[in-house]
């Protein structure tokens, strides 16, 4: 995909190169979103429709790079209107992977981020489009449930029990996609869990699908320390009582 094409682009091309000499202006990030607004407005027009916020979180995503960044939206805004056409995905839509009953939804830490929470030895393998839109459904929950002025959510993987029969490698790559390329800069932070030797040969295949950006995000956690370490983010009244706090799990579907 071409973003600059014609005459009009040009000069919105011009326009990005002079503020690349501005760098260290405080304001170089609202004038981005300002120069990229144009340009993903004349490559996709429903592109007016996002706030600048989303822009701004693509930007991110992409270090400021204007062309990038807009490259990155126009796609998202795409394939969000042939993969989500009526603005969200039906419970009905995907009822094999709600009975599975794997996510859930409660809390915030202390930067009031929402927190979810995976258990992973329930997943078992359901069609691709069904995980995909699941997938799709839980994100959208966790963004819906972003208190105002919060962006970022965290999440706990929780591997204890996981085993063979619950890896499904197609889902995982499927998932982190549809995280990095569709949902940007909303994950705060992932804790990794109860994690067994056997799923650390799996990690090694499903860390070539993560970006260096959103692998500094991951934090493996020892046994040993799991509440302390969740406690220096999470309050105990905050922190689900499977890890030593006291809030009960909510199932992502029932919130």
């Amino acid at each position: 995909m071409e973003l600059v094409e014609n005459k009009a682009d040009e000069e919105v091309k011009m326009q990005i190169e002079n503020i690349t000499l501005l760098e260290d202006s405080d304001d170089l990030e609202k004038r981005n979103v300002l120069l990229m607004r144009k340009l993903v407005e004349l490559e996709e027009p429903s592109s007016k429709d996002e706030d600048d916020l989303m822009l701004r979180r693509f930007l991110r995503a992409r270090e400021q790079d204007v062309e990038r960044a807009s490259k990155m939206f126009v796609k998202y805004v795409r394939w969000r209107k042939s993969f989500v056409p009526n603005g969200s995905i039906n419970p009905t839509d995907i009822p094999n992977e709600l009975g599975q009953n794997k996510f859930f939804l409660q809390g915030t830490d202390k930067h009031g981020r929402p927190i979810g929470v995976i258990l992973g030895c329930r997943h078992k393998k359901t069609s691709l489009l069904e995980f995909k839109n699941y997938a799709v459904y839980s994100l959208d929950k966790m963004c819906g449930s972003l208190p105002k002025g919060v962006e970022k959510f965290v999440c706990i993987a929780d591997a204890e029990g996981w085993g063979y029969s619950n890896l499904d490698l197609r889902a995982y790559a499927a998932s982190l996609s549809i995280l990095q390329d569709c949902y940007p800069e909303r994950l705060g932070k992932l804790y990794m869990v109860h994690v067994p030797y056997v799923f650390m040969a799996v990690w090694n295949l499903i860390s070539r699908f993560i970006d260096n950006k959103t692998k500094t995000k991951i934090v493996f956690v020892d046994d040993k320390l799991l509440k302390r370490t969740l406690l220096e983010e999470i309050d105990e009244n905050q922190l689900p009582k499977i890890y030593g706090g006291k809030m009960e799990l909510v199932p992502i579907q029932d919130c």
